[in-house]
């Protein structure tokens, strides 16, 4: 039986093998539940694409460590995972509520002050220098992304006084919601920097850039672009990035709708119009899109979800989304791999059932604009959008498409074909990032020099690795060379 995440064929009229299994990326982060090596070899069977590491909590040694553990195990079952660092940027933090959780009483009262000791149910210390100045009468503050919510009524000397509107349970170091416009601190953080550098020489995958406001902040990070250096993620989870948003797709190589910190920063209703939004902008910009935070956060103590979570995770696979993202499910859950296989399972579910034809006739006019060569981009979109209807209108149910930089898959993706999408990528770092992109298995073949050659092996592949038949015709995208930067070349060849 093959695992989840993998590609079993079955029979068609005919005689090709079509890709039956999940499409849509799972992102699962790690933390003091899932660090094991056991646990992450589970979590890998059971259908995560991406690991995450977030630098919020616990220090750099212990992230670096995790690193390193994750490569380990992935390289010795023999399948690839991407590597996805998040870094904190300026977030606000509570100091620690210490081992057991803290509960907070609707209409009671509570004291918030500058510090990062420690935080009790009556007194809440704020690791921001700036809280007595950016926070104001009147402002509710959102606390562990909206556990808690507090309405500020006072304030004098050193201290805030809050009154708990929502009440609720928080643990660890919970995030606090100040309105991004009035935060005094730049994206990347000087703390950012020194652990990007860190994870840079370590050769991670992708980085994510927390509080993003413009795209000014992710030139700041000042990378190479991909795949030389890391993919950049740009978390969209301020009212300014969401104004901003044609600018950061252009710029970023990835964007995570971070609903947590965003549904903070606009009203609730709001909230699931502007993930459709930005889910579609990102798409049609050919750039992987991630959904996250709290899709299926009951689990964290549950063995199964709401069922309000699991229409959740269908219909961020309905608008679109190239991968769902677990958080505190997996970092911190009774049962991490048990979460990614629920996960699994719905997903793969909502994937049978997406309207494939009319999302693909929506993009079919669409240009693309992740490149900076226009004319590079422009070939690449008409070649993919060939490789869509030559694939659609005569059943080819694999497309092989080979790409130094992962730009000529990424724009096959974002058309979510019927055909299984195979990325073939002489880069080791090229071939850990499609682990993001929507519907892509991707492979580490050998430079051969020539298109042609490149074409030959990438056809043997496809044979020898079961992803199509002895006798079946497969769409193959490549340049005209093995440097070219866009995807000039589409050919029909039957395998041999």
């Amino acid at each position: 039986m093959a695992q989840a995440g993998s590609y079993p064929q079955v029979s068609t009229a005919g005689d090709s093998v079509v890709d039956m299994q999940r499409r849509t990326k799972i992102v699962a982060t790690i933390g003091p539940s899932s660090e094991d090596e056991s646990t992450l070899r589970d979590m890998m069977a059971a259908g995560m694409d991406v690991a995450r590491i977030g630098l919020a909590h616990g220090t750099l040694d212990e992230a670096i460590e995790r690193y390193q553990r994750i490569r380990w195990v992935s390289e010795q079952e023999g399948r690839p995972v991407g590597i996805l660092v998040d870094l904190p940027g300026p977030k606000v933090r509570a100091a620690s509520f210490g081992e057991d959780p803290v509960r907070f009483h609707a209409d009671s009262t509570v004291e918030l002050v500058v510090g990062s000791d420690r935080s009790t149910d009556s007194v809440v210390e704020v690791d921001y220098d700036g809280l007595m100045d950016d926070v104001l009468v009147g402002d509710t503050l959102d606390v562990g992304d909206g556990r808690v919510v507090l309405d500020v009524i006072d304030k004098g000397g050193d201290r805030l006084k809050v009154r708990v509107i929502h009440g609720g349970v928080l643990s660890g170091c919970p995030g606090v919601h100040i309105p991004a416009d009035r935060l005094r601190m730049s994206t990347p953080t000087p703390s950012d920097f020194v652990a990007l550098d860190a994870f840079i020489e370590l050769g991670v995958d992708m980085v994510a850039i927390s509080f993003v406001r413009s795209a000014h902040d992710i030139r700041r990070v000042g990378t190479e672009p991909h795949p030389r250096g890391p993919l950049l993620i740009a978390k969209i989870e301020t009212r300014a990035a969401v104004q901003n948003l044609a600018g950061i797709i252009d710029t970023a190589g990835a964007i995570m709708v971070a609903r947590g910190d965003l549904g903070s920063e606009c009203s609730i209703e709001e909230l699931p119009h502007l993930q459709k939004q930005i889910i579609q902008q990102c798409i049609a910009g050919g750039r992987p899109v991630i959904t996250a935070t709290q899709m299926l956060e009951s689990m964290v103590s549950r063995p199964s979800p709401t069922r309000a979570e699991a229409s959740d995770v269908a219909n961020a696979v309905f608008d679109g989304s190239s991968a769902l993202m677990l958080s505190g499910e997996t970092a911190v859950g009774t049962d991490p791999a048990n979460v990614v296989r629920t996960m699994d399972r719905i997903a793969q579910r909502a994937d049978e059932e997406f309207d494939y034809e009319l999302w693909a006739e929506r993009l079919a006019e669409l240009r693309m604009t992740d490149d900076s060569t226009r004319d590079a981009a422009s070939i690449t979109d008409a070649m993919t959008m060939a490789a869509w209807r030559a694939a659609d209108g005569l059943g080819i149910s694999t497309i092989l498409a080979i790409s130094g930089t992962g730009f000529t898959v990424r724009s096959m993706a974002r058309f979510r074909p019927h055909a299984r999408i195979i990325g073939l990528s002489h880069n080791a770092r090229t071939v850990q990032q499609l682990t993001l992109s929507w519907g892509t298995t991707p492979v580490l073949v050998k430079d051969r020099g020539s298109n042609e050659e490149m074409v030959r092996q990438a056809v043997a592949v496809a044979r020898d690795r079961d992803f199509a038949r002895s006798g079946e015709i497969v769409g193959i995208l490549a340049g005209a060379d093995n440097r070219s930067r866009s995807a000039n070349v589409l050919r029909l060849e039957r395998v041999p």
